[in-house]
């Protein structure tokens, strides 16, 4: 017997199944699509642990509770403790200083800093900030490792399609957009992303490029291989990657290093993020459910604090500051 049922075995629904058996519960884990594949947004994730980077644009909590994230996801996973590097092109500098005043964590960096931490980077750019206390990891691997942990505890993603109202007793919701029907406020944000072999360029940390118009981040994935993302579009669109997208993305890898023309596309896929008005995170309860949902493009960032909060308040029934009003 099951002590609560979770809809959802994406990053979010295996981070509340641990949770739950931290505090004692019994979860029983159900997708109607089974283990994370690329059915679901949090395979398409670029995986980076940067909570001051993505305090630029998103709410003081993001940057509290992302903070633990890379700790608690070292408990599962490899987890590459380098920083971020924010740089900017030349005619983009103030880009920069209006990112440094934004945020905090970071040092600057001129071009011989840059240039001891990237030397691929050398005399390419001048300027930069450095967030050492920034991590990452490799989303899908981590997926992986997280699912089977689960099973070591005799937990396993059930391929069951199931909607919370075929339940008898607590639920924890974590189906994303499938969910929107019981989220009015919910609203779907397309990402799209490319993954490239650049085997003759090294990278060693996330390098996020700003630009006025197509931001760009660079995950390094080993082997050569390499994350570019991601778009941010308002659409409920599901369809393949555009032309537009992708040569946004492209031209800003190329803007970064040159060398990146060259690569080899290898991958490339869209999928739609989850979130509310103001992108922040969180949890709305509607009696015997407890929806985990808006986590926009903090999935992994944030999936961990969003399941303690959830798992606390079955076993104690305290709510913690990411429980959302009705």
């Amino acid at each position: 017997m099951s002590d609560v049922t979770i809809i959802g075995a994406g990053v979010a629904g295996l981070w509340a199944a641990r949770a739950c058996l931290a505090q004692g519960l019994r979860p029983r884990l159900v997708d109607r699509k089974g283990t994370p594949g690329p059915h679901g947004c949090s395979w398409w994730a670029g995986g980076m642990l940067a909570p001051f980077c993505e305090g630029a644009l998103s709410e003081p909590a993001v940057v509290t509770h992302g903070r633990r994230a890379a700790a608690l996801w070292s408990e599962i996973t490899e987890v590459t403790h380098r920083g971020t590097l924010v740089l900017a092109p030349e005619r983009d500098r103030a880009e920069i200083q209006r990112f440094a005043d934004r945020t905090d964590g970071h040092t600057p960096c001129d071009a011989d800093a840059i240039a001891a931490s990237e030397p691929e980077l050398t005399g390419r750019h001048r300027r930069g900030l450095f967030f050492e206390e920034e991590a990452h990891l490799n989303p899908r691997q981590a997926l992986h490792d997280l699912t089977q942990t689960l099973a070591a505890h005799g937990v396993k993603v059930e391929p069951t399609p199931l909607t919370p109202s075929k339940v008898a007793g607590p639920v924890i919701d974590c189906r994303g957009m499938a969910a929107s029907a019981d989220l009015p406020g919910l609203r779907a944000v397309r990402g799209e992303m490319i993954l490239l072999r650049a085997p003759e360029i090294t990278l060693t940390r996330p390098i996020r490029l700003l630009h006025p118009r197509h931001p760009l981040y660079v995950v390094p994935r080993g082997n050569g291989i390499y994350m570019l993302g991601a778009t941010q579009i308002e659409s409920a669109s599901r369809a393949q990657m555009t032309a537009r997208s992708a040569l946004e993305l492209l031209s800003a890898a190329y803007a970064l290093d040159p060398r990146f023309a060259e690569g080899e596309i290898i991958e490339m896929g869209a999928d739609l993020r989850p979130a509310f008005a103001d992108n922040l995170p969180g949890i709305v309860q509607r009696g015997a459910v407890l929806h985990l949902n808006g986590l926009f493009r903090h999935g992994f960032l944030m999936a961990p604090a969003l399941a303690e909060q959830a798992a606390a308040f079955l076993a104690t029934a305290t709510t913690g500051d990411l429980f959302r009003e009705n």
